[in-house]
């Protein structure tokens, strides 16, 4: 190599590369407090702010005993608007129980949805039963936490399908404010609890694939819960 070119060489072999993304900057958290109605659209659920137990909050509830109506009932959300999800961490406060009168099989059904789609028609979503974490019932226990689908994977379909799967235990307290945390990446899925360094649930499939879409507040019948503190990164 003639001696002219040999520090225009050495330069470029030298010159440090960038790798891609490198200087990028995460999104900043978003927080949606939960204070006050505003931003939520509410579907099939009451819905009112309180302070429960020294935090303000959304309160949900759902009761079945409803005048019977030809169509099928849609699930009881509450979708925060300003929110549009794909991957990333979801955590909130929650808490649940059944609400007065409800009857005896119902364990107090409270959830976070995600990726929700068509006006809450579509949506993944992890929800606890806060009944079963201390039953006395060993089988009531492992199906303390449960995800679905909707509307084509209830509950329903995948314990008949593939038992034990979707759903697992962990220890909860009915009435108690509950820290979630939700992880998602691709179609994969963990549900924290609590705090917990690892995950009570997992699920590797999630059913709408890779989809995006706002997140919702979520109940099952005859429950009345609470909702504060959410944030998404």
């Amino acid at each position: 190599m003639p001696t002219s070119l040999l520090p225009v060489f050495l330069a470029f072999v030298l010159l440090p590369v960038s790798a891609p993304g490198r200087n990028a900057q995460p999104h900043p958290p978003t927080t949606f407090r939960l204070d006050s109605l505003a931003g939520l659209e509410i579907i099939n659920v009451k819905a009112d702010t309180v302070t429960y137990r020294g935090k303000r909050a959304v309160r949900l509830l759902d009761s079945s005993a409803q005048p019977v109506v030809t169509q099928p009932k849609k699930e009881a959300i509450a979708i925060l608007k300003d929110s549009n999800f794909k991957d990333g961490t979801i955590e909130a406060e929650i808490a649940g129980a059944p609400r007065v009168g409800a009857p005896d099989n119902i364990r107090g059904f409270v959830g976070i949805a995600f990726r929700s789609q068509d006006v809450g028609s579509r949506f993944e979503c992890f929800y606890v039963r806060f009944t079963n974490g201390r039953s006395d019932d060993q089988l009531r226990r492992n199906h303390s936490v449960q995800y679905i689908s909707s509307p084509e994977f209830p509950w329903e379909r995948l314990r008949k399908e593939n038992p034990g799967v979707y759903e697992s235990y962990t220890d909860l307290e009915p009435g108690e404010w509950t820290k979630i945390k939700i992880v998602v990446a691709g179609t994969k899925a963990r549900l924290y609890i609590n705090g917990a360094d690892q995950p009570c649930l997992i699920v590797n499939d999630l059913k709408l694939g890779e989809a995006h879409g706002p997140i919702a507040l979520w109940i099952g019948a005859d429950t009345e819960a609470y909702f504060s503190n959410l944030t998404v990164k």
